[in-house]
């Protein structure tokens, strides 16, 4: 521990700064674990877990840089490899022992954010997301002042074990600093990021998203207690997990007719099936355009958007093995029609 950490605990200590004193207090419990005096590193934290605060902790109505997200009920439909990971977050949430800082990876619309809302369901947690308009600032040195004044914001919510922090897109802040324009705006934004993760809260569950993991800041990284890929989805996996969103969609329709043998086909005919995000729209998308009096019309406009370019002829629909039923549906030709032309 050094001189500028006593001085810095008195000074918030006499200025009634609960936030700055919590702060500097898990550093110096940092510090202590760095240097393998983990007795006394755990006693400073649980003196101040315990411990009362000086000033009445901050409400939803106050917060700056955070607000709260809705949780919706719609299906999270995952591969068996990246559900187990999200069970074992789960479990270790449970086990209390520390491990609170998650880094979701992957491409956009592998159900990153989505997941992050189904786990504040399942532990019965409020969600709150980080505003970066609001964190990120042109003024030079002001963006890590407001990463600093984040973490405050964060440390005081005033029943932080039925809070998550969901840090979506954290890119903005934790790029590698040798890749960036602004090397040293950067650098003082990240080494905030860092700090404020070194004094988390232990209560309080973080989540991190990220698109651009291999640009991702080495030493962030290790702040995170887990990380999780979100890129491992097989293609048969995304058929199962299209069928799941039509099915969720489909008790929101009355008179839609259901075909999964054909709906599981057109998807099949994709050279490059879609996350379960940009699937979602495109199921969604086609059934919300659909004339309510044709029941299968969804199916029609679904193999338009899937197969845009594709000859829409008799023929050629045979050849991407659909039945004649399956013609008649696809065209509105009647089956004793298609099965003449198909023969002529």
């Amino acid at each position: 521990m050094k001189k500028a950490n006593i001085i810095n605990l008195i000074k918030y200590y006499a200025e009634k700064n609960d936030s700055g004193f919590r702060n500097e207090a898990y550093q110096i419990a940092n510090e202590f674990d760095k240097i393998g005096d983990y007795q006394l590193s755990e006693y400073i934290m649980a003196l101040l877990s315990n411990a009362n605060t000086f000033i009445p902790q901050i409400n939803e109505n106050e917060l700056t840089f955070l607000k709260k997200v809705g949780i919706n009920g719609d299906p999270l439909p995952l591969p068996e490899k990246i559900k187990a990971d999200i069970i074992g977050i789960i479990n270790a949430i449970g086990h209390n022992i520390g491990v609170n800082k998650f880094l979701f990876q992957g491409a956009p619309g592998t159900g990153k954010t989505e997941t992050v809302k189904h786990i504040a369901r399942i532990l019965e947690r409020d969600l709150f997301i980080v505003d970066f308009s609001y964190v990120i600032d042109s003024k030079l040195g002001q963006t890590g002042k407001n990463i600093v004044k984040l973490f405050e914001e964060i440390n005081n919510f005033a029943n932080p074990k039925k809070t998550i922090i969901l840090f979506d897109e954290i890119d903005a802040l934790a790029l590698d600093r040798t890749d960036s324009n602004d090397l040293r705006e950067m650098g003082r934004a990240t080494t905030a990021v860092l700090k404020g993760l070194d004094s988390l809260n232990e209560k309080i569950l973080l989540i991190a998203t990220t698109n651009l993991f291999d640009h991702f800041d080495k030493a962030l990284i290790r702040r995170f207690d887990s990380i999780i890929d979100f890129n491992r989805y097989s293609r048969e996996d995304l058929i199962d997990i299209s069928e799941i969103i039509l099915n969720f969609y489909l008790s929101k329709f009355k008179n839609i007719g259901r075909n999964i043998r054909l709906f599981r086909k057109i998807i099949s005919l994709m050279d490059k099936i879609p996350y379960p995000g940009d699937l979602k729209n495109l199921i969604k998308t086609s059934l919300a355009f659909s004339n309510p009096n044709d029941e299968f019309d969804y199916l029609r406009r679904l193999y338009i958007s899937v197969l845009p370019k594709a000859e829409k002829t008799l023929k050629n629909l045979q050849r991407q093995g659909f039945t004649v039923r399956e013609i008649e549906i696809l065209t509105g030709i009647s089956k004793s029609q298609v099965s003449r032309e198909l023969k002529e």
